[in-house]
């Protein structure tokens, strides 16, 4: 199973065997703890919860925490579930960590983007906005949204000024540099969604080997 959740630790860079500087995100990946199975006789499918970054058990909700006390685990800040072949393979307490992905070159990261508030259809859609000069006075406004006879309505869809980020993102084919199990850190070529500090999924790659 090729997946894993981390936390976004930030961007440095590394030297390849050329000596190129090559830009990376540092990921810290796991570990995470085996927190449930789920199998095709019982729920239709098969899946492992994994489990990342101790929580107190007094900020936990009485439900999620006898959660963690069935499957014998301590209490974690995030639980994400991974589809897999056979769940059987693992057990519940297992602890899987970097060493995951020693042998592969390419993953998807998922992440929920940087928010960036309300913002107008400039910054959120590049729109061009009106002339600056003589004759203008709407610099940074949509313009006409619709028409006032046929059909007499604005479509679903416009693109209109709204809340822009925070929003779930993921970026493919991502290349693989470096993996540290022993310090469960995965170094990724370029740059990755979110905030330094935001969680992270990281899983193989689908459509690259």
């Amino acid at each position: 199973m090729k997946g894993l959740i981390g936390k976004k630790l930030g961007m440095t860079s590394v030297y390849d065997e050329a000596g190129t500087a090559v830009p990376v995100t540092v990921i810290e990946a796991g570990p995470c703890v085996v927190v449930q199975q789920k199998n095709n006789k019982k729920e239709g499918y098969s899946a492992i919860q994994l489990g990342f970054a101790d929580q107190k058990e007094q900020r936990m909700i009485k439900p999620a925490l006898g959660h963690f006390k069935k499957a014998g685990v301590s209490a974690k800040r995030v639980l994400r579930e991974f589809r897999v072949e056979d769940s059987a393979q693992v057990a519940v307490g297992d602890v899987i960590n970097a060493s995951a992905f020693a042998e592969v070159n390419f993953v998807d990261v998922t992440a929920t983007s940087k928010g960036r508030g309300f913002q107008g259809v400039v910054k959120r859609y590049g729109f061009g906005g009106g002339r600056a000069s003589h004759g203008g006075g709407w610099e940074r406004r949509p313009g006409s949204i619709g028409m006032c006879e046929h059909p007499g309505r604005v479509f679903k869809g416009k693109k209109m000024p709204g809340q822009m980020g925070d929003y779930r993102v993921t970026t493919q084919n991502l290349k693989v540099i470096q993996v540290r199990p022993e310090e469960n850190l995965i170094f990724i070529k370029g740059s990755i969604p979110g905030a330094t500090g935001g969680i992270v999924v990281i899983k193989e790659a689908l459509k690259r080997k």
